[in-house]
């Protein structure tokens, strides 16, 4: 192939192919779950594209193609939210993942506020996930229960890395 996998912010314009990459990553999450209502599988491109100026979206990219996406903000309390991490399906478990996040915590760091810790939450039965958070980093600090199918587990991952200490 001898193509690499770039990741960099998301454009006006990656919008649809961010969406798409959504609807295909969220499939499974939805067949999980039961549930095909899920937020990731129904958001309007007129939402992904208000989230594209409100906060940090980056994408990853094997040539013109987005293979990935995740974006985030700081709020009001030095928390890093992270959402919306998906990767597509022939590109997974070859890291993509943890890289996106790395990104994204760097560059919420880089936001100009400080940040005391990471956040994002993923439901109870994605193991792979679970995994992945637990691998880079992340520590459950709750379980909200959402229905009688799904439950959010939350994660939290302190912004004291040996990254940060050294930059």
């Amino acid at each position: 192939m001898g193509m690499s996998v770039i990741i960099s912010a998301a454009a006006a314009e990656d919008a649809e192919q961010i969406l798409k990459l959504q609807y295909l990553g969220y499939q499974p999450e939805a067949e999980l779950y039961g549930d095909w209502a899920i937020e990731p599988l129904t958001q309007s491109l007129e939402s992904l594209r208000a989230e594209l100026t409100e906060q940090h979206v980056l994408v990853a990219r094997l040539g013109d193609e987005v293979v990935g996406a995740v974006r985030g903000h700081v709020d009001d309390d030095g928390i890093g939210r992270i959402g919306r991490l998906v990767v597509h399906p022939r590109m997974q478990r070859h890291g993509l993942g943890g890289r996106l996040l790395d990104a994204l915590e760097r560059r919420l760091a880089e936001d100009g506020r400080p940040v005391s810790a990471y956040r994002l939450f993923t439901g109870h039965r994605s193991l792979g996930n679970l995994r992945l958070y637990a691998r880079q980093g992340y520590r459950q600090t709750g379980v909200e229960q959402i229905s009688s199918r799904l439950s959010f587990v939350h994660l939290e991952k302190s912004a004291e890395t040996p990254l940060a200490a050294t930059a």
